[in-house]
């Protein structure tokens, strides 16, 4: 079968980034680390897994950054993946054939992918974080009859949606209702993301929260602020007109554009944010101004050094800084973190969640609001492209130039 495959080769690696001087095509040509292979169909590695048919991938942002090698040598999460893998997270798919001891899903089934390669699918028996429904948490990562890998995509015996065939563990192949058309289905992992971060740090009843990012995620958080939490007024900040323009129908009062990661870019945030509010600004001697009475909470979808500065400076005392995104680590300015008494609270992707008494997966509230009128055309303008497999170059490409080409959400589709 056909197959997106990345390898950890340092040669193709190092030629990459050096051709990337010359073109940002040299990041899908022909010496990048990622190409597109035949490969043999995977089998299940144990019993309990099933053989799902894909038939749409999203594109997920962290795909963006590891094709564009977006990433620092000393991360972290180096230690909790292997490699080659066939990339891709985000799927739908029809279920094609189950092994011994599957009970839970059938041949012919519509499935999204739960994509978490925790302690269940990898034949142990479930950790603490794992009996809480947290399997983004799972202390065993590196363990059982997987290789590492943190879910399904970045793990060189779990290959993961860019490819004709995936595997998945039966509790990882979550059906889809019928209502639901492949092309809703395939947001529930950014969906879930985003509903992880604003449930776990809401913000509080009749407050200002900012999201700070107008992708997938943070477009995705502010459709959720709207519906979920009700009364409370958002602000967001974007790069580009066509976010802009999506962030505004779906509820942000106030769009600030910020084109880039400068000092004069981010002391025009701070101060777009203080007007907003009608909240005076704070100058030190050199760099942005910050606010004293600024912002309830920050939901921070880019999460570079720069938003994260930014962040800091707009939001109240104790307010909440909530990391969804992930950037190279850089330095940034944080004494208002400790001045102004910041919570700075990570979030990683989903599991169980709790709101308003209910408790369940992401992806079943994620169900529950795609059938509501509103969850339903929020979702509906997020997707903007569509490529086949072999399209990968130019899915990259345009994803590298969204000025020009408008995307929000690519896919896939087989």
């Amino acid at each position: 079968m056909k197959a997106l495959v990345f390898e950890k080769n340092f040669v193709r690696i190092a030629a990459t980034r050096i051709l990337s001087f010359l073109s940002p095509r040299a990041f899908t040509g022909p010496l990048a680390p990622v190409r597109l292979r035949d490969v043999a169909d995977p089998e299940p590695p144990a019993d309990g897994w099933v053989t799902v048919r894909t038939r749409v991938a999203g594109i997920c942002g962290s795909d963006f950054k590891q094709v564009f090698l977006n990433g620092s040598a000393d991360n972290p999460m180096t230690a909790v993946i292997s490699f080659p893998h066939v990339l891709g997270h985000e799927a739908v798919g029809c279920v094609e054939k189950v092994s011994t001891g599957v009970e839970k899903v059938k041949p012919g089934q519509r499935v999204v992918l739960n994509p978490w390669l925790s302690c269940v699918p990898r034949g142990i028996e479930p950790c603490r974080w794992c009996r809480e429904g947290q399997h983004a948490q799972c202390l065993n990562f590196t363990e059982g009859n997987l290789s590492n890998g943190v879910h399904i995509g970045n793990c060189e015996s779990a290959p993961g949606g860019f490819a004709e065939v995936f595997v998945a563990h039966e509790s990882m192949a979550v059906p889809v209702p019928d209502a639901v058309p492949d092309e809703l289905a395939v947001l529930a992992d950014p969906f879930s993301v985003s509903f992880h971060a604003v449930t776990r740090s809401p913000p509080p009843e009749g407050g200002v929260a900012l999201v700070y990012g107008c992708g997938t995620l943070g477009l995705m958080a502010i459709a959720i602020l709207r519906d979920f939490y009700p009364g409370i007024r958002m602000l967001a900040v974007a790069k580009y007109e066509h976010q802009a323009k999506f962030a505004r129908a779906l509820g942000a009062s106030e769009v600030i554009f910020s084109n880039g990661d400068s000092a004069r870019s981010r002391k025009e945030v701070v101060g777009r944010v203080a007007a907003a509010l009608k909240d005076s600004v704070r100058s030190p001697w050199f760099g942005s101004p910050w606010l004293r009475d600024g912002v309830d909470v920050v939901y921070d979808s880019v999460s570079s050094a720069a938003t994260l500065e930014v962040g800091v400076r707009v939001l109240r005392s104790r307010g909440k800084l909530v990391v969804i995104g992930v950037e190279p680590a850089r330095r940034f300015e944080w004494t208002p973190v400790y001045f102004k008494e910041i919570s700075l609270v990570g979030s990683n992707a989903f599991g169980v969640e709790e709101y308003r008494g209910r408790s369940k997966h992401a992806f079943d509230w994620f169900f529950e609001w795609v059938q509501s009128a509103k969850g339903r055309e929020a979702c509906e303008g997020l997707l903007t492209h569509r490529f086949s497999l072999s399209e990968y170059r130019r899915a990259f490409f345009l994803g590298k130039r969204k000025a020009e080409s408008g995307m929000l959400k690519a896919v896939f589709e087989f």
